[in-house]
């Protein structure tokens, strides 16, 4: 089966010597929802531009559901669809107008049912008449998205498509989002709210200084490099108990806090059925993505 997107030894320098990627390879299958998370400057951006076409590579290959995006430039852009961070629609048309406009870019015509399906899942069906300089910014980021899903591509791209928007927009993407991935659409993820990537994504690829230093299924990174926090109310503050070897927590006037990875899973139970009775209540919470990113990137701002 041909991959949806294959990168191959990937690199992008500036005129100033600045190496943006360094010989990035990633390959990402049909059907699959995918993050690409980073700190500020890592490249996430760069990588996803490439791929759009909307900046140049200095070398490697880019391919889109088996199109060379140098060699066969259109098909790679039909195959694939972009939401990029900025939002760009033109301020002299209509929400229906820009959508209509935007499938002629593409060849297509007679596309009012799916226009009006997009307009219906992004909750824009009010907005429809509207000159596109009169919306909210938040309804212009859910123009971006219809844009970007107009001519039906196979590969979508969401470039921090939450980033300063409301709660509502955010279930709203997301329901679509899980929509169109149940009904087959290779969908890839950038964002700086990992509890997102977390909740969604089936594997992660995580940038750092241009290169990926982290890519593997999600529940994988988080059993390899996550932690469990855990918080205990002792019945008593003076309770005197044994504290289990290797697992560093705090007690403070019986209170106890900390956490542990999963090797010292089972020893953490183990010693908990041994104290439960002095237990009068506790909280253990999963391991997040939020941490093994800080690990990984030694602590790097998203």
């Amino acid at each position: 089966m041909t991959a949806a997107l294959t990168v191959s030894h990937l690199n992008k320098r500036y005129d100033n010597d600045f190496h943006a990627l360094k010989d990035v390879d990633l390959t990402i299958e049909p059907g699959e929802l995918f993050a690409i998370l980073g700190p500020n400057g890592a490249g996430k951006s760069t990588l996803i531009n490439i791929i759009a076409q909307v900046i140049r590579k200095s070398s490697g290959s880019v391919q889109v559901f088996g199109f060379d995006v140098d060699k066969q430039t259109q098909l790679a852009k039909m195959a694939l669809g972009l939401t990029p961070q900025d939002i760009a629609v033109d301020p002299f048309f209509s929400v229906r107008e820009v959508l209509h406009n935007h499938s002629g870019y593409f060849g297509i015509r007679n596309n009012d049912a799916w226009v009006d399906f997009l307009l219906d899942r992004l909750e824009l069906t009010e907005q429809a008449e509207k000159i596109t300089r009169q919306l909210s910014g938040g309804m212009k980021r859910r123009l971006t998205i219809a844009k970007a899903l107009v001519h039906k591509p196979k590969l979508l791209i969401l470039d921090e498509p939450t980033a300063g928007v409301d709660v509502s927009l955010r279930h709203t993407l997301w329901k679509f989002v899980r929509e169109l991935h149940g009904n087959g659409m290779t969908i890839i993820l950038t964002t700086h709210y990992l509890e997102e990537a977390q909740d969604l994504a089936q594997r992660v690829a995580i940038l750092q200084d241009g290169a990926i230093i982290a890519c593997d299924q999600t529940q994988n990174l988080l059993t390899n490099f996550g932690e469990r926090r855990f918080e205990m109310v002792l019945e008593s503050e003076t309770a005197s108990i044994q504290m289990p070897e290797g697992i560093e927590m705090i007690n403070k006037g019986g209170r106890l806090s900390g956490s542990f990875n999963a090797e010292q899973s089972e020893r953490f139970f183990v010693w908990f059925s041994t104290i439960g009775s002095a237990v009068r209540d506790v909280k253990i919470e999963p391991a997040r993505l939020e941490d093994v990113f800080l690990k990984l990137t030694n602590g790097a701002e998203r």
